[in-house]
């Protein structure tokens, strides 16, 4: 059992000489015989009203590992609430979680590791509050592919002291290698992947979450706010569902199955969430949260449980010669009936989230976007590939002018690819009597600000979509300023979007009270070096009366 005096003996000098957790945690971090042990930090998560989800890792080769932790309500580890030892293993890949319980709502406190007396950074954690609560702020983020720059979003939002949680939708990480997705980038700025490929076994997945870990920006954001984390694709393979995946060559790489159950365990064992009664539970990954009276969290599972299999535009788009084909191929395969997104499972559980709310506010937490987001006019920004101009970008020039032509929407794997199912889930909400749902969504590398509709034109909700951390939107890759007319025709074309970024990169911000809940795009000036300010892009204020909600 580590002791009161052992937690001070480690921790009051630095707090005394830095003044603040922030520098107490960044001196820490920069301790080389810290990072030795602790070289990925420690963090929390999965908070409630009177517990939170402690983790860390140790970095040896002994079998078996004991370690010691404490959470206290000063950042002196003077008053101590809780402390224990839990024994970890190569089976765990050396992995550490702690549940703490018995702790008081809406309250923070500081936590901190010790393994054969090296002591980790002190990390900040928060537990949710209970009863009647003013104000909530939630850090939104996501899509943060380490090649493609550095995660200043992730130090801005550890220099806040105001966030009470993190909210991460997903590509927490990517499986490419050095010579896949953002890998020229990462030669450049010397960020490339490890291990050197794409992962695929369960020792790729750890050594790729050991990566992501380490890096500075990530240990700061981990160590300073609760995450409350779901997972999209990347954090297995490109675009799965549940037999396979976009990024998945069985020939060459085996059994999906084999594959993602790797992905899975790595997940589970590196990230501050809690871990499934059984191991086949692990695709189960949903849950609810509670702010109070004030606000209510449901996150989905959209990639591994029920989804059937995208629509592959590469085999239907040569045929869309005319209006009628197009047609034709809307309602007999966009449209297809049979087709599912969400499992029976994670209906049930989100009917039950619902149908028990008492908060004033539902947010839900979303992979992928949801509202219709079809191509607008765009022949005269972006013109037909000519064979000889040996265009590395012809086939989605070609692919855009069919989708263009024919008001199709942009992607399959989003919601918009599964139609049908989106209109199952909006009936399921009314049937619930909740139509001023708040999605939360990630996935596109986009800003978005968005309304939600049925086919029948009733409305269902906002959607308030984060940009990546770093990966870059699609149309960056034309010019910046085909990619900024883009955006504005997006907005103007689709009635339910009523402004998107897909340029700027950072993170979105949301405060909520009972009154409104105010949105702030902040972003990044750059990610491709560490030095770097912030601005925020947009202010917008969402505005609830009854059950509309308005934006202003």
């Amino acid at each position: 059992m580590l002791t009161r005096r052992q937690f001070l003996g480690a921790t009051s000098v630095g707090v005394l000489a830095s003044g603040s957790w922030a520098a107490l945690a960044a001196k820490a971090i920069d301790d080389p015989a810290v990072t030795a042990i602790f070289a990925h930090g420690v963090a929390s998560g999965e908070p409630t009203a009177e517990s939170v989800l402690l983790w860390s890792r140790i970095s040896t080769d002994r079998p078996v590992v004991k370690v010691s932790w404490a959470v206290a309500t000063d950042m002196a580890m003077k008053n101590i609430v809780q402390e224990g030892v839990v024994t970890t293993d190569q089976k765990q890949d050396y992995c550490v979680k702690v549940e703490v319980p018995g702790l008081s709502s809406g309250s923070t406190y500081y936590y901190q590791f010790n393994f054969a007396g090296t002591y980790s950074e002190i990390g900040r954690t928060k537990t949710l509050a209970e009863g009647d609560l003013s104000e909530l702020k939630i850090a939104v983020v996501s899509c943060s592919n380490l090649p493609f720059g550095f995660f200043n979003a992730y130090e801005d939002i550890a220099k806040r002291s105001d966030i009470d949680v993190v909210l991460h939708l997903g590509d927490y990480l990517y499986e490419y290698g050095p010579d896949g997705y953002g890998g020229a980038v990462g030669a450049r700025i010397g960020r490339n992947h490890e291990p050197p490929r794409e992962t695929i076994t369960l020792a790729d997945y750890r050594i790729r979450h050991g990566q992501y870990k380490a890096d500075r920006a990530s240990r700061l954001m981990h160590a300073a706010h609760p995450l409350i984390a779901i997972w999209d694709d990347h954090e297995s393979a490109n675009n799965p569902y549940k037999e396979g995946a976009q990024n998945h060559q069985p020939e060459s790489e085996g059994s999906w199955h084999d594959r993602r159950e790797a992905s899975l365990q790595a997940y589970f064992e590196w990230m501050p969430v809690n871990d499934p009664k059984h191991s086949e539970d692990r695709m189960r990954m949903w849950r609810r949260f509670e702010f109070g009276s004030l606000a209510s969290l449901v996150t989905l599972e959209t990639r591994h449980t029920g989804r059937d299999e995208q629509v592959d535009y590469a085999k239907y788009l040569p045929e869309l010669t005319d209006a009628e084909k197009a047609q034709h191929f809307k309602d007999t395969v966009l449209w297809d009936e049979r087709r599912n997104m969400l499992s029976e499972d994670m209906e049930a559980f989100y009917k039950a989230a619902i149908a028990s709310r008492k908060t004033h506010w539902q947010l839900v937490a979303n992979q992928i976007p949801m509202a219709r987001t079809h191509v607008p006019p765009l022949s005269d920004i972006i013109h037909p590939a000519v064979p000889e101009d040996n265009d590395p970008l012809a086939a989605e020039r070609n692919a855009l002018q069919v989708l263009s032509r024919f008001n199709l929407p942009i992607y399959t794997d989003t919601w918009d690819g599964y139609p049908a199912a989106r209109e199952r889930f909006y009936a399921m909400n009314k049937s619930l009597g909740c139509q001023d749902l708040v999605v939360l969504t990630g996935d596109s590398h986009s800003f978005w600000l968005n309304r939600l509709f049925d086919k029948t034109g009733e409305p269902m909700g906002v959607e308030i979509g984060t940009t990546g951390v770093t990966s870059p939107g699609d149309f960056i890759y034309f010019n910046e300023q085909i990619a900024h007319e883009m955006d504005n025709r997006l907005a103007s074309h689709n009635d339910e979007i009523l402004w998107t970024d897909g340029i700027n990169k950072g993170y979105t911000l949301l405060t909520i009270n009972r009154q409104a809940i105010d949105i702030d795009y902040i972003v990044v000036s750059t990610i491709l070096s560490e030095d770097y300010s912030v601005n925020t892009i947009k202010k917008t204020r969402l505005i609830k009366e009854g059950q509309t909600l308005k934006i202003s």
